[in-house]
C-alpha cells in the first residue's frame, strides 16, 4: 500500500524560512507528481506547488511564486518544498499529495495534474505551519 508522509512544519516568524518534506514509500511505480495544497481556517483547500520526478516539470500558485521553491531527491522518493519570506496568511496545513503512474498505466491517457486536487490519489496526513504576525 503506496505511503505518502509530509513533515517540517511549525511556528516560524515573519519573514523566515521553513522547509516541507514529502516521502512516498510501499509500492513500486514509474514515477510520480507530487502536489503541495494548503488549506487555511475557514477557507477552501488551494494549489501550492507541484513538481513531476520524470521531467521536473514544475507548476507554482501566483501567491507562492518566487517565494516558495519545490524539488525532488529521486534517490529518496522525496520532494522538498522550500518555504522563504513567510507570511502570515501562508498559515495553513500543507498536505502533500501523489499522483502516481505505474508501470502498467497507457502513457496516452496520462494528464498533468498541475494544482488540481481531485487529479491526486495519495494524500498525507498534513502539517501545521504557522507565521506570526
Amino acid at each position: 500500500q503506496l505511503q505518502v508522509v509530509e513533515s517540517g512544519g511549525g511556528l516560524v516568524q515573519f519573514g523566515g524560512s521553513r522547509i516541507l518534506s514529502c516521502s512516498i514509500s510501499g509500492a513500486t511505480f514509474k514515477y510520480y507528481i507530487i502536489g503541495w495544497f494548503r488549506q487555511a481556517p475557514g477557507k477552501e483547500r488551494e494549489g501550492v506547488a507541484c513538481i513531476s520526478s520524470n521531467d521536473d516539470t514544475t507548476n507554482y500558485s501566483d501567491s507562492v511564486k518566487g517565494r516558495f521553491t519545490i524539488s525532488t531527491d529521486n534517490a529518496k522518493n522525496t520532494v522538498y518544498l522550500q518555504m522563504n519570506s513567510l507570511k502570515p496568511e501562508d498559515t495553513a496545513v500543507y498536505y502533500c499529495a501523489a499522483d502516481v503512474k505505474w508501470w502498467d498505466d497507457d502513457p496516452k491517457r496520462y494528464i498533468w495534474p498541475g494544482l488540481i486536487a481531485g487529479r491526486y490519489n495519495y494524500w498525507g496526513q498534513g502539517t501545521q505551519v504557522t507565521v506570526s504576525a
